[in-house]
């Protein structure tokens, strides 16, 4: 029995931190896992300017309902779910994938929530689990699962190196050149073909 887990920002989405960061007009917030490996610090990181600059969920909120799913992710994510079980796990929260999640055709997906105080600050996050990508990959084999992995970010090679198959999707040239055996794709016709040929 096979199930396919995939990232979702960067793979399926467009990054929401970089859409607020060209929103808000602040580059320090286009920072994301492709050049941050250690997930707590980087949010420290946005939580930070987002408290200097007086910005909260509303905000990330607006700009996350303007963003569309990149092109072709749908019908790509139709038929791989026509073919197999699909769990999207991403380390984004509650808060920013529900919008998202109904432009996808309503996807199962794993993820954080954000502390939000009574005037829509941001003042903190809560993680699912540790490592929660790997975890979630090993919970599902302990289970009966074979997994399948796609993401393209740093916080996404444990759970790609831990499955049966594992591919690089719309990755970094730099994660690219450092993990050579990953299978790497630029297109989702490609990635399909992939994960069809694991099953």
């Amino acid at each position: 029995m096979n199930i396919v887990c995939l990232d979702m920002e960067g793979v399926l989405v467009p990054e929401i931190w970089i859409a607020f960061s060209e929103a808000s007009g602040i580059p320090e917030l286009r920072r994301t896992t492709r050049d941050e490996p250690d997930y707590n610090k980087l949010m420290h990181f946005r939580l930070g300017i987002l408290k200097e600059h007086g910005l909260g969920l509303r905000e990330i909120q607006d700009t996350i309902a303007k963003i569309e799913p990149l092109p072709g992710a749908k019908d790509f994510l139709d038929e791989l779910r026509a073919a197999t079980q699909v769990l999207i796990l991403s380390d984004t929260f509650e808060q920013f994938a529900k919008p998202l999640m109904e432009k996808l055709g309503w996807p199962t997906i794993f993820c954080n929530t954000l502390e939000v105080g009574p005037g829509g600050e941001i003042t903190g996050y809560k993680m699912r689990c540790e490592q929660s990508k790997l975890t979630t990959v090993k919970a599902l084999q302990s289970i009966g699962y074979d997994t399948i992995a796609a993401g393209d970010s740093f916080n996404d090679l444990a759970m790609i190196q831990a499955s049966k198959a594992g591919f690089l999707f719309k990755s970094t040239e730099q994660i690219k050149r450092d993990y050579p055996r990953i299978p790497a794709y630029e297109e989702f016709g490609e990635l399909l073909d992939a994960i069809k040929a694991a099953l």
